[in-house]
This record gives structure tokens, C-alpha cells and sequence, in this order.
């Protein structure tokens, strides 16, 4: 009884031991997944955060205008593209480092895991079985010693009836034989019982040793390497999962060393200079305005000028003039302007056709290289007709010289515009030059050779220099007539006489607040003079006056007028 007891004891204490690796193993593979999970996870961060870098990089990438072009000129425009390509670089390490969690944790994990899965339930199966075998075995060892105990109690109460037969004189002598024949079988099955339960006894013995010693020793032996190989495969994964991080590292240090060789590569004093290059307009700075001594005494009447007319005595002083020095004016003519540049000043214009001129040589040279390379194509079919028709090579040589002759007249036409614009430029000799004054006499022409060197009103640029006006004096008198004030500008300002008169020698829109347009050969009236700034004062009617060009006109004066300053 005590063994049984201690076997059943045993049998119980191992289905326990299952149980409870069957829990712990279990918990090794939700964790195996749990893992994975993270790592898919945190894989997906990386392509997330990879795809936002990307969009960030390419958002403030320079657009495919002109715009760009101008930008590239700066050493800081430059850094920061570097700076965006280099964060482009930067994002794809991360892309990396996704692919790489992806192909060498996650994908071996997958697959992992279907082994392990397949690897645990075969051990448990094995055990199992070995555990259902020993219960079997014992079971069936209980039965043959039931059927020995059994067999050895009916041999004893056979032979007690034998005894008590045979001691009766009373019992025939067959009954006793009978009793004796039963007593000897029941004995014989005894000691075959006997022989079978001994016999399963010991195979049971050895199965029951061969169970505990080896056969559970095993599997628990393969349960404790597939466990040590999971948490070995773990650590593998773990080592994997910073590695992947640290062999882009060289990368992104040179993606970073990148964005700062940008960042020092920044030359404050070359992009300034570039603005200044930019935008220097070639003109020369004026010359110094002369004094007009208003207090001697001019030798003309009051009647014969307007500025000692009557009406002066309150007029503002001279010095205030419409026009004003040309970098401060703004352009309010927004636009690409004219084919020949001309709404630019001298030195940005000579840049504009120079480029221009670059850009349509340019375009000749690829014409010219089609059409050699189509020559070159023509003379093979020539040589190999099976190749190709040669003919079939003319209609586009035809394209081509007509597209070169096009680009060739546009070159011809913009290498005049250039030509003309540097011969109108002044030379650095004149670059101290003064304005002069010039009063113009009874009957007498005046020229006048200053370079005007203004901006128009409207944002417009006179690039008339070094050209000679001559300044009529008309010997007739025009009759004066008033205009009302001017909003903004002549609020202030009494009505002016006429002093001559004028013609347009081109037209003139005259945007600008305080400015006048006009229309080629148009007659107006003069009003105020040109006080070397560069601008005429005329009067259209008693409603409309304001500033013109003065290169753009042909002034006129009374007979007695003060003379003119014509800067054209």
C-alpha cells in the first residue's frame, strides 16, 4: 500500500510539473510575440517619421521658377538647399533602420515562433504519451495482482475443502477426489497468477524506471533547450535592434557634418556684395544743384518769368521739386516689361541682355549638335542604306536650320540692344561728373549734356545720355491760363503761369502720384522749369498738370522765360 501510494503520489507531483511548464512555456511565446509587436511598432515609427522628414525636405525645396535661379546666387540660400538634401539623406537612414527591423527581427521572429509553436507542442505530446503509457502500465500491473490475490484465495479455500472432504468418513471417496482435483487446478491458477504478476511486475519496474529516469528526463531536457534557445534568440534580437540603430550612425554623423559645412560655408560679405551687384543700376549720382540767387537783382521784369512773378511771393521755395532721387522711388509698373529690358536701369538691363544673349547661344549650340549628330546619321544611311532612308533625315535637318536662323536674329537683335546700352553708359571718367545749368538768351539754342540720372515717377528709367536738345524759344507769347490745385501734391501751391511751351517727343503713361501721362507729339504748357532733378512741369488744361520726363520733351520758352534745365 505505501507503494502505491508513494507511485500515485509521484504520478501526481509530474502531471503538476507539466502543467506547470506548460503555463511558463506559453508565457515564452506571448512574449516572443509581444516583442515582435514592439518591434513592428517601432519600425513603423521609423518609416512614419522617414516619410514626414521627406515631405518636410521637399516642401521647402526651391520651386522651378525664376525665383530659384536668383536664390542660388546666395551662400545662405545655397546652405540651406544643402541643408534640406542632407535632411533628405538623414530620412532614408531611417528607412534603413525600418527595412533592417523588419528583414532581421521581425521576419526571423515570424518564423521563429511557428517552430517554437511546433517544437513545444511536441514535446508536451511526447510527454503526454510517456505519462498515459506508465498510468497504462499500472494499471494493468493492479490487475494482475488482483487476479493473483484472487486466484491465491480461491487455492486456499479449495484446499481447506479438500481437507475437510477428506476428513469426513461420511464423504464418498469420488467427492474427495473431486475436491482434491479442484484444490490442485485452483493451485495451478495460483501459481500462474503468481508467475504473470511477477513477470508484469517486473516489466513495470523497468518501464517505471525507463519513465522517470530517461523518457521524462528527456523531454524536460528538450522543454529546458527550447526555452534557453528562445531567450537566447531573444537577446539576439535585442542586440540586433541597437545594432541596426548604430551602423547608420556613420551615415547620419555625415549627414549632420553636412548640414554644418553648410552652415559655415555662409559668407555674410559675398551675399551682400551679391545684392549689390544685383541691383546697381549704373547710373551716375547727380551733380550738386547750383545756387539761384533770388535776391540780386535779375535782369528781366516781373511780367517776363514766372518765377518773379507776383504770385511767387507766396509760392513754396524753388528747392521743393516733384521729382526725387531715384532709389527711393517706388515701381508701381509690376511686370516682365518690355523684350529689351528697357524698365530696367543701365547696368541691370546690360546684365539682362548679356544673360539673355548667353541663354540663346546656348540654345544654338544644342541645335547645332542635333543637327551634326543628325548629319552624322544621314551619311550612315548613305553609306548602309538597309539602315535607314536618308531622306527621312531632311525634314528635321530643315526644322533645325530654320530654329538657327531664328535664334541667330535673336541674338543679332539682342547684341544690338547690348551694344546700344553700353555705348549709353557712362565710363568711369564721368563717374564725378556735375550737372550743369545752362540759362538759354533771346534767339539762342542751348544744349544741355547732363546724364540724367533719375528714376521716372512711375518706376521707369530715362537711359537718354551724353545726347544733346536744343531749347526753342518761342518768340510769340502763349496766353496764361490757372489750374486748380492738385490733390496731394499741389494742395499746397499756389496756380503757376505758363512759361513756354513743349512737345512730346515720346509718350509718357505717368502712373505715378504727381506725374502727367502724355502722347507723342502732344503740345502742352510749361509751368515750372527743370530744377536738375530731371523733370518738367507742364499743364495739359485748366484741370490736368503734373511732372514729365524732361528728356521726354522738346521744351519751348517765352521770349523773356529764364532759362531751362534740360537734363536729357
Amino acid at each position: 500500500m505505501m507503494e502505491k501510494a508513494e507511485t500515485l503520489f509521484k504520478e501526481q507531483q509530474l502531471k503538476d510539473q507539466f502543467e506547470n511548464l506548460e503555463k511558463h512555456t506559453q508565457w515564452g511565446i506571448e512574449f516572443v510575440e509581444k516583442y515582435s509587436k514592439f518591434v513592428k511598432e517601432r519600425s513603423e515609427i521609423e518609416t512614419n517619421y522617414a516619410k514626414q522628414i521627406r515631405n518636410l525636405s521637399k516642401k521647402y525645396q526651391p520651386k522651378k521658377n525664376s525665383r530659384e535661379e536668383e536664390e542660388s546666387k546666395y551662400t545662405f540660400c545655397r546652405s540651406f538647399l544643402t541643408t534640406l538634401n542632407e535632411l533628405n539623406d538623414y530620412a532614408g537612414q531611417h528607412e534603413v533602420i525600418a527595412e533592417n527591423l523588419t528583414s532581421q527581427i521581425l521576419t526571423e521572429l515570424s518564423r521563429y515562433l511557428q517552430e517554437l509553436k511546433a517544437e513545444r507542442k511536441l514535446h508536451f505530446h511526447d510527454g503526454r504519451k510517456a505519462q498515459q503509457h506508465i498510468e497504462t502500465s499500472w494499471k494493468q500491473l493492479e490487475s494482475c495482482k488482483r487476479r493473483f490475490e484472487r486466484d491465491c484465495k480461491e487455492a486456499d479455500r479449495a484446499q481447506q475443502y479438500f481437507e475437510r472432504m477428506d476428513a469426513d468418513i461420511n464423504v464418498t471417496k469420488a467427492d474427495v477426489e473431486k475436491a482434491r482435483q479442484q484444490a490442485q487446478m485452483r493451485q495451478q491458477m495460483a501459481t500462474d497468477s503468481k508467475n504473470d504478476y511477477s513477470s508484469y511486475l517486473q516489466k513495470f519496474n523497468q518501464e517505471q524506471n525507463d519513465h522517470y529516469y530517461t523518457i521524462i528526463p528527456s523531454i524536460f531536457q528538450k522543454l529546458q533547450d527550447m526555452e534557453e534557445t528562445r531567450i537566447e534568440r531573444i537577446a539576439v534580437c535585442m542586440k540586433t535592434f541597437s545594432d541596426v540603430d548604430r551602423q547608420v550612425l556613420p551615415i547620419v554623423g555625415k549627414c549632420l557634418d553636412g548640414m554644418t559645412k553648410a552652415a559655415e560655408s555662409i559668407e555674410p560679405k559675398a551675399d551682400s556684395k551679391q545684392v549689390v551687384e544685383s541691383y546697381k543700376s549704373g547710373f551716375e549720382p547727380p551733380g550738386d544743384v547750383e545756387f539761384e540767387d533770388y535776391g540780386q537783382a535779375m535782369k528781366r521784369t516781373a511780367s517776363d518769368t514766372s518765377l518773379t512773378n507776383s504770385k511767387e511771393s507766396k509760392e513754396k521755395p524753388s528747392g521743393k521739386s516733384k521729382g526725387k532721387l531715384w532709389p527711393f522711388i517706388k515701381n508701381k509698373n509690376k511686370g516682365s516689361g518690355p523684350e529689351d529690358f528697357s524698365h530696367l536701369p543701365p547696368e541691370q538691363r546690360r546684365k539682362k541682355l548679356q544673360g539673355k544673349i548667353d541663354e540663346l547661344n546656348k540654345d544654338i549650340q544644342k541645335e547645332m549638335d542635333q543637327r551634326d549628330a543628325l548629319t552624322k546619321m544621314k551619311d550612315v544611311y548613305v553609306k548602309n542604306p538597309q539602315m535607314g532612308d536618308p531622306a527621312s533625315v531632311d525634314p528635321r535637318l530643315s526644322e533645325i536650320g530654320q530654329t538657327i536662323e531664328k535664334l541667330q536674329f535673336e541674338v543679332q537683335k539682342f547684341e544690338g540692344w547690348l551694344a546700344e546700352v553700353e555705348e549709353r553708359m557712362p565710363s568711369k571718367s564721368d563717374s564725378h561728373r556735375r550737372s550743369g545749368l545752362f540759362e538759354t538768351q533771346n534767339n539762342t539754342a542751348v544744349s544741355n549734356n547732363c546724364a540724367q540720372d533719375r528714376e521716372s515717377p512711375d518706376g521707369s528709367y530715362t537711359e537718354e545720355q551724353n545726347s544733346e536738345t536744343q531749347v526753342k524759344v518761342n518768340t510769340h507769347p502763349v496766353p496764361t491760363s490757372s489750374t486748380p490745385e492738385f490733390d496731394d501734391e499741389f494742395d499746397d501751391e499756389e496756380t503757376l503761369p505758363t512759361i513756354g511751351t513743349c512737345k512730346a517727343l515720346y509718350p509718357f503713361e505717368g502712373h505715378n502720384e504727381g506725374t502727367i501721362s502724355v502722347t507723342e507729339g502732344e503740345l502742352l504748357f510749361v509751368i515750372e522749369e527743370d530744377k536738375g532733378d530731371g523733370w518738367t512741369r507742364v499743364r495739359r488744361n485748366e484741370d490736368e498738370e503734373g511732372y514729365v520726363p524732361t528728356s521726354y520733351v522738346e521744351v519751348f520758352l517765352e521770349t523773356n522765360a529764364k532759362g531751362a534745365m534740360t537734363y536729357i
